[in-house]
């Protein structure tokens, strides 16, 4: 059996009907796999329309402000991504005049191009024999070959890059790629393969020794750190609030929030941290109340916020104070926008 021809096969008889499979663009290429990394394609497609209607061309993202690639990007998460993607729409329109390289080693070579990407770049676009290998690749690989290796140790990143090399169709790397990443997205799903109705079934080991359920293996996770995140949403008698950029390489780098108090634990009052509180929002006549009685739990990949909103009154006027009707033109962290939402400005 041929196993690039038969997933080829599947891919033309069962392929979704997405965008970025209609075009050779490597702009548009570029942006659909940035966005779907870590991200569902029910969640990215509305994100890489909104992208493509705003910024058409590498030029337009690369004159765009950061503030507004971030504002399009909110609620899609692990927004490194965004800047990265800002960062190197202007590198390719100062440096490379405005044309994406042409190659997969060329492609690494941009700021938050790794190895899949730069493979995907170059296969779809450039016809180079360059193997994609991503979580979907990683789950069909594993099983059709009953290979246990964890995925994400060294010696598995190795050893499925050069598996994924010696079953990459040559003749047709483009359509293989996406054909592989297709399958397992669609058919060799994480939970519940469609085994009986698989055109591999035959031939698959880990069907074969009853192992589909238990591959691919993954190294456990880094142990989740928990946080406590206090936010003051100051309202002053004028309509104003008070809203601050965080900076540094944390979380949510570029991206706004209400002044933030952390603490080391959870909080019933806020009463203890008075002083703090006036540092913070350089106000010392207020009052607070608060807005979430039990904190809302946001879960990111290797920290959880445990977080409350505390409304702080105030008749004093706000220095640097930001009008209630602009506060959704900021770009900010979903868990911020959906409180803003919900409290109704």
């Amino acid at each position: 059996m041929n196993f690039s021809k038969e997933i080829i096969q599947w891919y033309f008889q069962n392929k979704r009907d997405l965008p970025w499979r209609k075009t050779k663009d490597p702009y548009r290429i570029w942006l659909s796999e940035i966005m779907l990394q870590q991200t569902r394609v029910a969640q990215g497609l509305p994100y890489y329309e909104k992208f493509t209607e705003a910024f058409p061309t590498v030029y337009d993202l690369a004159n765009a402000e950061e503030s507004q690639v971030l504002k399009l990007w909110q609620g899609l998460g692990y927004y490194s991504r965004a800047r990265n993607l800002h960062y190197t729409a202007k590198d390719i329109v100062e440096n490379y005049n405005g044309q994406f390289p042409s190659t997969y080693k060329a492609l690494l070579k941009l700021k938050g191009v790794g190895d899949y990407t730069a493979s995907a770049i170059a296969s779809i676009c450039f016809d180079e024999v360059a193997p994609v290998v991503d979580g979907n690749v990683y789950r069909v690989l594993s099983r059709y070959f009953d290979i246990d290796t964890p995925i994400n140790s060294t010696e598995g990143i190795k050893k499925f890059k050069e598996l994924a090399f010696e079953v990459v169709d040559h003749d047709d790397p483009a359509n293989f790629n996406q054909a592989i990443m297709e399958f397992g997205a669609v058919q060799c799903k994480p939970q519940n393969p469609y085994c009986i109705i698989c055109p591999l079934h035959e031939s698959c080991e880990g069907l074969k020794n009853q192992r589909v359920d238990m591959l691919p293996v993954k190294l456990k996770k880094t142990k989740v750190k928990k946080r406590w995140f206090n936010y003051l949403v100051v309202v002053s008698n004028a309509s104003e609030t008070l809203l601050e950029k965080r900076k540094g390489k944390g979380i949510w780098q570029g991206l706004y929030q209400f002044p933030l108090l952390e603490t080391e634990t959870s909080i019933e009052t806020i009463a203890d941290y008075q002083s703090e509180i006036e540092e913070i929002i350089k106000i010392k006549d207020f009052s607070v109340t608060k807005f979430n009685e039990k904190e809302m739990i946001h879960k990111l990949s290797h920290q959880h916020l445990y977080t409350t909103f505390w409304i702080v009154e105030t008749t004093d006027s706000l220095k640097n104070g930001i009008s209630l009707q602009e506060i959704r033109t900021y770009p900010v962290p979903i868990l911020i926008g959906n409180f803003i939402e919900e409290f109704n400005f």
